[in-house]
């Protein structure tokens, strides 16, 4: 209440506060109101916002196919209670603020299938557990010199990347990307989101920044915030930039997510051991840890839809593409799934899955689901590879197209035991939408390849 009253009084008050939501693509979508409205109104009644957007593929369009559609109810109202812990200034606009809401049904009852409720149903179980997660997303991105109607005028092919080589970890070729980074960056910092480190990738035009880590709710939050204000300022800028896993041929952008446990109420690293072990794959880890990475590998198959939720993620989770194809782990392995990394409160997984096109806090939600079946059913750790996972034999594979993650996620009895049988649903069918509108797309591909020579 104290950070609302700074922001709507003084000589540097807000002209409108942003009432956010997020969508099944992870996008910010809600309404923006005037601070009076906001303090009066929305902050104890909340906002009305359409029954629909939690229904929606990436053209904001819906279908009577979802559990619960909103051609039922005749696109009524949900109503977006603000969380106050997620206010700020907005990052691409300190003029305005931004709040981060939950959606709820008319008659009180959260939505199930509301992104930030469904990855809270996993923190309050590992709250009833003693336990709670902190996260950190990499997040990767693309820079172009066009901007995005240009992109669009070229039908976002043929653009010029903002650097014009592999600039990964390089301190010179990123002269280009500088001043762009340099003001998301300053952005973010200025909404207090921690800055920790930034770096050109190794895809022409690729960049990297990373955020310090903090609890899995907040990192998601800021997650979503970030993408927004990255994809404003470079609007703003004249610059397009993308997020998508796979723009060409080359490196796709990964969003690695790192994940570590603590107990409730406190700062103890749950993940740490207390004792020495006879295994040194396993040295310094707990048995907790153990299972909980037992249980990444075990569900990390029926759960890839949540990691990899587009036709476009499973260009990125290729062969040869320098991301996971395959279920494995290990110590600093970053040819395995899931990289074990750090020491003592240090320690935690890397898991490596995501592309950059992820929504975060599905992707947390079902590494925490599937964590939490490792520790429930004490599943026992296999020993972690050594070597180039990405090519050695006898390794489970994960699913190699959308397709493929929707029937592992559909017939998943993990997945409805953790997450519920309308979740389930409404996620599968969200990506048959996008499977639908891909299959009935003729592509530039098909043109080339068959117009003039079938």
């Amino acid at each position: 209440m104290e950070a609302l009253s700074g922001l709507l009084t003084g000589d540097h008050a807000v002209e409108e506060v942003v009432v956010a939501t997020v969508d099944l693509q992870g996008r910010l979508v809600g309404s923006a109101v005037s601070p009076e409205h906001f303090a009066r109104e929305v902050l104890t009644d909340g906002l009305g916002a359409c029954t629909y957007l939690h229904a929606v593929d990436v053209d904001m369009q819906t279908d009577g196919g979802y559990p619960r559609t909103p051609w039922y109810d005749g696109f009524g109202d949900l109503r977006l209670r603000p969380d106050l812990t997620s206010l700020r200034r907005a990052p691409w606009r300190p003029s305005c603020a931004v709040v981060l809401a939950d959606a709820f049904w008319p008659d009180g009852t959260p939505v199930d299938v509301a992104p930030r409720t469904v990855l809270r149903h996993q923190l309050d179980a590992l709250a009833a557990a003693g336990l709670t997660a902190l996260a950190g997303t990499e997040l990767e991105f693309l820079v172009f010199r066009e901007s995005y109607k240009r992109a669009a005028r070229r039908s976002w092919s043929g653009l010029s990347p903002a650097s014009r080589y592999n600039i990964d970890y390089a301190l010179f070729g990123t002269e280009e990307l500088d001043d762009l980074t340099r003001r998301i960056r300053r952005a973010m910092a200025d909404a207090g989101i921690a800055v920790e480190s930034a770096r050109g990738e190794v895809h022409p035009g690729q960049y990297e920044i990373v955020f310090r880590y903090a609890e899995a709710l907040q990192t998601c939050d800021n997650h979503a915030l970030y993408k927004t204000t990255a994809k404003k300022i470079a609007a703003a800028s004249g610059q397009a930039l993308t997020f998508m896993a796979k723009y060409d041929e080359g490196e796709g952008n990964s969003c690695h997510v790192h994940l570590s446990l603590r107990a409730a109420g406190g700062d103890e690293p749950v993940f740490a051991a207390s004792r020495e072990t006879s295994r040194s794959d396993v040295a310094g880890m707990s048995p907790l840890m153990c299972s909980f990475v037992a249980g990444q590998l075990s569900c990390m198959a029926d759960f890839t839809l949540l990691f990899a939720p587009n036709v476009n993620s499973y260009k990125r989770l290729a062969p040869g593409a320098f991301a996971p194809t395959r279920v494995s782990w290990g110590r600093d392995n970053r040819t395995c799934a899931v990289r074990v990394v750090g020491s003592g409160t240090g320690l935690r997984i890397e898991h490596r899955v995501p592309g950059g096109d992820a929504n975060p806090y599905l992707a947390v939600a079902g590494m925490i689901a599937a964590g939490r079946y490792g520790m429930e059913q004490g599943l026992t750790l296999e020993p972690g590879r050594i070597g180039n996972a990405f090519t050695m034999p006898g390794l489970a594979p994960l699913p190699a197209t959308l397709r493929d993650a929707v029937e592992r996620w559909r017939s998943s009895a993990v997945a409805h035991a953790a997450f519920g049988d309308r979740v389930v649903a409404h996620l599968a069918h969200a990506a048959e939408v996008e499977l639908a509108g891909y299959e009935g797309t003729v592509t530039d591909w098909e043109r080339r390849r068959g117009f003039e020579r079938f």
